[in-house]
């Protein structure tokens, strides 16, 4: 009977272990790294096409000014970033990612589009129209591992709302370049790069705006007619500061574009939008909320707002206007059976 009770033990000793051991094996996943922000310029040229200066003056600029991370995106140039990386971002602090402005025309239309993070050079690949050319464009940058984004559409009234809304395969464009001659507001009957938004997005198109300096000359910064740098920037909430990283975040919309409001805090649920603004000493704010047709659903002149979804606004995004004039723009965020997609 003894030897019995012994064994009886012994087994449900070992399969406690067992029990513990497996257990052990199958605990939850450790949770993911808390996500940063990051800030960085999506659009910059070098003296590899059209810029005035070389790529190592340009990054130094950048992070001497307080930016985390560059794309150089030279015209249908491919620069290479392994050594800027060594000598720039040897402390982890600041990154330069591969890109390139991937440059055509159709007739006298100028179509340009970026390509974030690309394996390899992509060259213009042509197209028998406007909408052709740029899906064409955005096929080879995703064919090259990167990430599309659609460059100022009203430069040279080049890519019109309807054309733009017809793009596949690209979630990005920029809502706002601060190069002098894109014509960001619109005019003569053309809407305005925010109007163009709110209307591919109330199509049901989802699409993600960005802020760029396009940045040509870093020589001439008292020059109010040249492409100067820190004009436009994004702030991507990523879990590291990595090249995949960075662009698949930009990719998912987890960012803001900015022209120099920065947030302190953003966050999106399943009920609501809220956005707070880092305050600048003598500067006031509006932050707005904006739905289908780009209609304004709240206005608060506080520097933080919350907006409540009622199900009904297809999207809703925010807006937040510094009393100087600076901007930033928060991406859409789809509420109701008619949101975008």
């Amino acid at each position: 009977m003894t030897q019995i009770s012994n064994a009886r033990i012994a087994l449900l000793v070992v399969a406690f272990a067992s029990a513990v051991a497996v257990t052990s094996a199958f605990q939850a996943p450790s949770p993911r790294p808390q996500a940063v922000w990051y800030k960085g310029n999506l659009h910059t040229h070098t003296l590899n096409s059209d810029g005035d200066s070389t790529p190592d003056d340009v990054v130094r600029w950048y992070r001497e000014r307080g930016y985390q991370f560059v794309l150089l995106t030279d015209h249908n140039y491919l620069t290479s970033v392994t050594g800027l990386n060594a000598l720039h971002g040897a402390d982890d602090k600041f990154l330069v990612l591969k890109g390139e402005e991937v440059t055509d025309r159709f007739g006298d239309k100028p179509i340009h589009v970026n390509g974030l993070e690309v394996e390899r050079f992509v060259p213009p690949p042509g197209g028998r129209s406007v909408v052709d050319m740029v899906q064409r464009m955005v096929d080879a940058i995703r064919d090259a591992r990167g990430v599309p984004s659609i460059n100022h559409p009203n430069f040279g009234w080049a890519i019109s709302p309807d054309e733009l809304g017809q793009i596949q395969r690209t979630r990005l464009f920029e809502v706002f370049n601060g190069h002098p001659k894109v014509n960001n507001l619109g005019g003569g009957g053309v809407a305005g790069l925010e109007d163009t938004w709110d209307r591919i997005l109330s199509s049901g198109k989802l699409l993600y705006g960005i802020a760029v300096d396009d940045a040509h000359y870093f020589k001439r910064p008292e020059d109010p007619a040249a492409p100067r740098p820190g004009k436009g920037w994004v702030y991507v909430r990523a879990p590291r500061l990595d090249p995949r990283a960075i662009v698949e975040a930009l990719d998912r919309g987890e960012f803001y574009a900015s022209t120099g409001v920065e947030l302190r805090s953003l966050e999106s649920t399943a009920s609501g939008l809220s956005v707070a603004v880092r305050e600048q000493p003598s500067s006031k704010y509006r932050i707005q909320f904006i739905g289908r047709q780009g209609r304004v659903l709240r206005e608060a002149t506080t520097p933080s707002a919350s907006y409540t979804f009622t199900g009904d606004e297809g999207y809703v995004r925010a807006k937040i206007i510094e009393s100087n004039g600076a901007l930033a723009w928060v991406q859409p965020v789809p509420a109701g059976p008619s949101a975008p997609r």
